[in-house]
């Protein structure tokens, strides 16, 4: 589907639990008078990290590989934060190194009073030990626990580190987080900073193979968080590279997710103030689309459920606007004031506060908990964006138009929404009428087809199973909800259709509890139209049902493209793609050839290959239901894809090129990514 592969991850990603940090394993046996100390299994120094890496890295799939580059990245943007470095690089190497290297102070050299080796090794093989813990090391750091050096150390096969302070080069070998040797100088230096280098221990990650892509976006969103240093990733095995450096911080941040949207106004509000330790700096600018793009981020965390920091931004915005509107009569007496909602409509934001000790609510610090920081957020957005509307009263005024046209959808949305309630269209027992629903009524053991056309919807509802496949027929191209707000999306049957028999609402009557499939399938035509019609319906998914997305129940149907025939239609074999038809031709012929089958002389191998049609498959309908069970729908035999958006950013943006205003922008998008299509039907 014309690049979306490089925003939606195909996977199953398989939860892990978070276990608590403790270097202690205990196995209790079935009789509790047997419970001993014998029992307790004690694991020293970088042990625990070995026996269970997902504790400190996640899993040991791709996200806990690539986990290891990001805490060393992080080091070296501690620095930055702190003021001493201003260039973070990463380096691709063969056979799977890394080298991350920083021109900060380095990593100090001398023997440590506790553990009586150098700091070095110190910080290297002791858990916890770092400059983030009391008052000498960072003030302001994005890592709490100071264990991202030494967790690396623990699940390389090697480390080698080099250290440049002082005017000496320093360096130190490790294998699976042992020192083969003390710490030692090399030589001289000019130059200061840290260098590592590792190799993931192949015995411990299911792949220790880096995604230049993944590395590439952590760095650029490093740089747009560090105004003022740059960082490059350069790649040894392609002779790729590329370097970030944005003075303008997270404006530059703003600029970029805003790119292909429509402007309200070009100007972006920045504010960077220091309140008693606190450095809080925002970044605002308004589009003309319908949903708020807002990120929020502590110490360069990004804190995805938003936390003390975001709320004290959503009340100093709405309320600023609100007295700038009354003030200037564009909000009258006897009107409402405008909601937090209508004042978010179509905004793009960055909230970036660095604090000495951030309170994150749980490991994964999705939330920021300090309650003094909300006031902090408060007092500078009171402040300044005031005086940013007052002198920018053109702007102000564009502001403020745009939150009144949000407000006067809403009250047309929410008098659209009461009205088909009234009517019973979204609640109640009644499903769609053109809905072939499962007999099973346990939600576990139940899914739903989304079927483009009637034509098809009829093979399917005839060959499905009854007792577990639900058919929804959508007749014609879905609303593109990317431009359009909710009064119009319903009004338009088809998502009315879809809302009612999903069973979770829309906007604020959503409730995820009330799916009533644990799998939604997106089943289309293997064509452009067909693909065009799974695009509007992701889309709806990713912007107005972003829980279902992320809770693994959204999957695209793979029909076949080609079938094989046999003689009399008995035993054809079905192809997903291209690439496979030839391949099984092939296979084919050579069995024949083995068992001395006569082949026939002809240009059309398929007839070589014992076949007596090559039929290409156009549409779903072309199937009649037997055959679009056993191709599409049977579970033994079918092919899914399931969506999971692993980058929102990048999904956000590849919609709104996709299906936005901006034709330029979706042409170009189109022109870059033909030469990856495959199995595109003109």
């Amino acid at each position: 589907m014309l690049g979306l592969e490089a925003v939606i991850r195909y996977n199953v990603r398989s939860g892990i639990k978070n276990l608590k940090q403790e270097g202690l394993t205990v196995v209790a046996n079935k009789k509790q008078d047997e419970y001993s100390a014998s029992q307790i299994t004690v694991l020293e120094g970088l042990e625990p990290v070995r026996k269970r890496p997902g504790m400190y890295i996640g899993g040991t799939g791709p996200e806990g590989l690539h986990h290891l580059v990001w805490e060393l990245v992080d080091n070296g943007i501690d620095e930055a934060l702190a003021g001493y470095a201003t260039e973070v690089t990463v380096t691709m190497l063969e056979n799977d190194g890394i080298r991350v290297t920083d021109n900060g102070r380095g990593i100090p050299t001398e023997i440590h009073p506790k553990t009586k080796k150098s700091t070095v090794e110190t910080v290297l093989t002791v858990l916890h030990a770092g400059g983030k813990f009391g008052d000498s090391g960072y003030k302001v750091s994005g890592g709490l626990h100071g264990v991202g050096s030494s967790v690396v150390n623990a699940l390389s096969s090697k480390l080698e580190v080099k250290v440049f302070r002082g005017g000496k080069v320093y360096e130190q070998e490790y294998e699976r987080g042992a020192a083969k040797s003390p710490l030692k100088s090399t030589g001289k230096t000019d130059k200061t900073g840290t260098e590592i280098t590792f190799y993931p221990d192949e015995t411990i990650f299911q792949s220790t193979t880096f995604n230049y892509d993944n590395i590439l976006d952590r760095l650029r969103h490093a740089a747009y968080l560090t105004k003022g240093v740059r960082t490059s990733l350069i790649d040894e095995t392609t002779k790729r590279g590329y370097s970030f450096y944005f003075e303008g911080g997270i404006q530059s941040y703003v600029k970029h997710l805003n790119v292909g949207k429509e402007l309200v106004d070009e100007d972006i509000f920045y504010v960077d103030k220091t309140v008693n330790d606190v450095q809080v700096e925002v970044a605002i600018q308004y589009t003309d689309a319908y949903i708020e793009t807002i990120k929020a981020f502590a110490n360069n965390v990004l804190n995805p459920d938003g936390g003390t920091h975001l709320t004290g931004f959503r009340a100093a915005l709405t309320r600023v606007i609100n007295d700038y509107a009354r003030k200037q009569g564009l909000i009258k007496d006897k009107e409402d004031n405008l909601s937090g909602e209508d004042t978010r409509e179509g905004l793009t934001s960055i909230i970036l506060v660095k604090l000495p000790d951030p309170q994150f609510e749980g490991q994964t610090k999705n939330k920021l908990g300090n309650p003094e920081v909300r006031g902090y957020v408060e007092q500078v957005m009171n402040e300044y964006f005031n005086y940013y509307l007052e002198e920018h009263p053109a702007v102000a005024r564009k502001i403020v138009s745009k939150g009144l046209l949000a407000a006067r959808a809403r009250k047309a949305a929410r008098a659209a929404r009461d009205n088909i309630l009234r009517k019973g269209v979204l609640e109640g027992a009644s499903m769609p009428g053109k809905l072939a629903d499962c007999s099973n009524k346990d939600p576990k053991d139940s899914e739903i087809y989304l079927v483009e056309g009637d034509s098809a919807g009829g093979s399917a509802k005839t060959g499905r199973d009854s007792k577990s496949q639900a058919i929804l027929p959508l007749r014609g191209k879905v609303l593109n909800v990317e431009r359009a707000r909710l009064d119009k999306m319903l009004a338009n049957n088809e998502i009315i259709s879809l809302i009612k028999a999903l069973g979770v609402g829309i906007e604020e009557s959503f409730d995820i509890a009330g799916l009533r499939y644990d799998r939604i399938i997106i089943m289309t035509d293997a064509d452009v139209d067909g693909s065009h019609i799974a695009t509007l319906l992701m889309t709806f998914f990713f912007r107005y049902m972003r829980p279902v997305v992320d809770g693994g129940h959204l999957y695209l149907a793979k029909p076949p493209l080609f079938e094989l025939v046999k003689q009399g239609r008995k035993s054809s074999v079905f192809i997903y793609n291209e690439d496979d038809l030839q391949a099984t031709i092939d296979k084919y012929i050579e069995e024949r050839k083995k068992t001395g089958s006569k082949i026939e002389k002809t240009d059309e191998r398929f007839k070589q290959a014992g076949f007596v049609e090559q039929k290409r498959y156009k549409g779903l309908g072309e199937m009649d239901g037997e055959q679009l069970f056993d191709t599409t729908m049977d579970p033994e035999k079918r092919v899914l894809i399931q969506v999971n958006v692993e980058d929102a950013e990048k999904a956000d943006a590849i919609f709104n090129k996709l299906m936005g205003n901006e034709v330029e922008l979706r042409k170009n998008f189109i022109q870059t990514h033909a030469k990856f299509v495959k199995d595109l039907d003109i």
